[in-house]
């Protein structure tokens, strides 16, 4: 099954630790980066959509290609990695998939390393993250997509 990873991981590149494991681990996955290529997705049998959380959703850079790339009614999935413990993150991107009427086949999220704003001011949050188990746990929820 052949799957395209769409991404956007900028700052500390935490979103793309777990990406290239996953690339690592499934010959399958091609990972574009929103921010250096154009590709036609509709040759994929399923999207995931990728992204570091800034202002509580995904990048609008992840957001945008979303809305002009994704074909209608694709299955998706969604991998991000955010700073603060919590919070609803998929409202912005779901709203995309949801109007092209994509399928979700779920999510994985864990705490990533982050700098950005305030944070930068007491040295950052969630430092060490994502730890070598969140990595493998990405690994996990691809590999259990086709169960």
């Amino acid at each position: 099954m052949s799957t395209a990873i769409i991404y956007y991981s900028e700052h500390h590149g935490n979103t793309k630790k777990l990406l290239d494991a996953i690339a690592a681990a499934a010959p399958d996955v091609e990972l574009i980066d929103v921010t250096k290529e154009t590709k036609d997705l509709s040759g994929f049998d399923r999207i995931g959509i990728a992204s570091g959380i800034y202002f509580s959703n995904f990048a609008k850079q992840v957001l945008s290609y979303a809305e002009a790339q994704l074909p209608e009614g694709k299955p998706v999935f969604f991998i991000y990695t955010h700073g603060a413990p919590g919070g609803d993150f998929l409202k912005g991107i779901r709203a995309v998939t949801e109007k092209k009427r994509c399928r979700e086949l779920g999510s994985y999220r864990c705490q990533g390393f982050d700098t950005f704003g305030p944070f930068k001011l007491v040295g950052g949050i969630a430092k060490g993250h994502p730890t070598k188990e969140e990595i493998e746990g990405a690994v996990r929820f691809y590999e259990g997509l086709d169960k």
